[in-house]
């Protein structure tokens, strides 16, 4: 098995089995569970509003795992391991990405079609919602590892990932929003955006990795 695909399969367990899939599911399904008690029963409203609703919860749930991303295995010296058996900084972050966003990005995407349920959402919403989750998720996951690397063995690295990545996010929560409400140029807009941050953080989280490593 090559060093990559261990990586990915490494991230995938660390998924199922440290609550990485859990936890940020449950936050998902939770905010929609308590949205319509905030704002109330009206279904017209609810199904107005319910695709950005979606989109900001998927935001705050990608946040949730970001801790575990990197530190733990820059401070065991796993990465230390990839890179003396010649992967660069930037592959191993890439790989982590990759099963990052297979770890979390298809149960949101399952979880997606309860919440919309819960939100009142037409099939056509949910469906134009499933395509731009399946667009814009692997940009939230580029995000959360370049995040994740950028604050690794920081004092209050999960503030200091809310205060990094939530401000790249805003792109990804206004065309995914407006994805929603079938608008063809947002939904052309957030590939585009996800297609940037994934081809860029890997170097920006290798780069903070390897920085890490003084």
């Amino acid at each position: 098995m090559s060093a990559v695909a261990a990586i990915i399969l490494r991230e995938l367990r660390r998924s199922w089995t440290s609550g990485g899939l859990v936890l940020p599911v449950a936050f998902f399904l939770l905010t929609a569970i308590l949205f319509p008690f905030a704002v109330g029963p009206d279904g017209q409203l609810l199904a107005r509003i319910g695709g950005g609703v979606i989109w900001a919860a998927a935001l705050l749930a990608a946040l949730l795992p970001v801790e575990r991303l990197v530190g733990p295995d820059a401070e065991s010296g796993m990465i230390d391991q990839f890179v003396a058996r010649g992967l660069s900084d930037a592959t191993v972050a890439a790989a982590k990405m990759a099963g990052h966003w297979l770890g979390f990005a298809p149960s949101l995407l399952a979880a997606t079609v309860i919440a919309s349920a819960l939100l009142r959402l037409p099939g056509e919403a949910l469906l134009r919602i499933e395509i731009a989750l399946a667009l814009g998720t692997p940009g939230l996951a580029a995000l959360g590892i370049a995040t994740a690397a950028l604050t690794s063995g920081l004092r209050g690295a999960g503030a200091l990932a809310g205060l990094v990545m939530l401000p790249f996010a805003i792109p990804l929560l206004i065309f995914g929003a407006g994805a929603v409400d079938g608008e063809v140029g947002a939904l052309k807009l957030l590939a585009a955006v996800s297609l940037v941050l994934v081809a860029g953080c890997p170097f920006v989280a290798g780069a903070a990795m390897k920085m890490g490593r003084g």
